[in-house]
C-alpha cells in the first residue's frame, strides 16, 4: 500500500511559478512510476506529466513545467513556470505498478488527495 500526499499549491499571478511536491509513504516511489494529472473545475481529470524510465508531458504543458524524482526523499515534484488561467486546477500524483508510460488515469493504483492551484490572470 502506498499513501501519496501533495503539498505546494496556492494562488499565482500569470506568467509566476508553483512546485508541488508528492511524499510517499508505505513504499518506495523507487517501484513505481508516477503521474500528475489535474481537474478543473467541470472537467474531466487530465494527464500533465508521467516519470518512469524517460519523462513525458502533455503539449499543453511541455516547456512549461518539469517533473523530477528524490527518490531519497520518496517524493516527485511538478515545478511548474510561466502559469497561464488555464493551469487552474486540482492537481493529483499517481503511482502505477507497471513501468510503462500512461496517460490513462484507470491504470495508476494509487492517487494523493490533490492539491488547489489557481493561477489569476
Amino acid at each position: 500500500q502506498v499513501q501519496l500526499v501533495e503539498s505546494g499549491g496556492g494562488l499565482v499571478q500569470a506568467g509566476g511559478s508553483l512546485r508541488l511536491s508528492c511524499t510517499a509513504s508505505g513504499r518506495t516511489l523507487s517501484s513505481y512510476s508516477m503521474g500528475w494529472f489535474r481537474q478543473a473545475p467541470g472537467k474531466e481529470r487530465e494527464f500533465v506529466a508521467w516519470s518512469g524510465g524517460s519523462i513525458w508531458y502533455a503539449d499543453s504543458v511541455k516547456g512549461r513545467f518539469t517533473i523530477s524524482r528524490d527518490n531519497a526523499k520518496n517524493t516527485v515534484y511538478l515545478q511548474m513556470n510561466s502559469l497561464k488561467p488555464e493551469d487552474t486546477a486540482v492537481y493529483y500524483c499517481a503511482a502505477a505498478r507497471g513501468p510503462t508510460m500512461t496517460k490513462n488515469l484507470y491504470e495508476y493504483d494509487y492517487w494523493g488527495q490533490g492539491t488547489q492551484v489557481t493561477v489569476s490572470s
